[in-house]
């Protein structure tokens, strides 16, 4: 399957997710991990297309996530900072998404940097920006303001 990038911009802007967990870890320094993570999540009739994406960005993992719904997914930094990051800078999200890409950039640029490990308020920092990922009616205001920022560039 042959894919276009704009064909990914809608396809992700529609049924892509970017996320950052914060898993419990008792061997790091503040006591959790912050991993990002793209996911896209299919029914197992439309696995071609995780495969496709796949094929596209040349990263990631096409795996079972639950029934018979299938993931693809992305979770190294390098990948996220040299192949994800950088396409969907030029070709834009064009909903809500877009907003919560800028926001996962800003936590994966953070983690390359090393803002988390540096201090208390750092880790804080990432934290907190990992909370506010996703866009939903308790921050709201926060999207609004960014909308305006960025000059309603979404």
């Amino acid at each position: 399957m042959n894919i276009d990038p704009q064909w990914i911009v809608g396809f992700v802007d529609g049924e892509g997710c970017f996320y950052v967990g914060v898993l419990k870890s008792n061997k790091l320094k503040y006591g959790y991990q912050i991993q990002p993570e793209f996911t896209v999540v299919q029914h197992e009739l439309d696995i071609n297309v995780l495969h496709a994406l796949k094929d596209y960005f040349q990263v990631g993992v096409v795996q079972v996530n639950h029934g018979d719904r299938y993931a693809y997914r992305v979770k190294n930094l390098d990948h996220f900072l040299n192949v994800i990051i950088p396409f969907f800078e030029t070709h834009k999200l064009k909903t809500k998404r877009r907003v919560e890409f800028l926001r996962f950039r800003k936590i994966c640029l953070l983690l390359k940097a090393g803002r988390h490990l540096e201090s208390e308020e750092g880790f804080s920092e990432v934290l907190t920006l990992a909370k506010n990922l996703r866009i939903n009616k308790n921050n709201s205001k926060i999207y609004e303001e960014e909308l305006l920022s960025l000059g309603k560039d979404v």
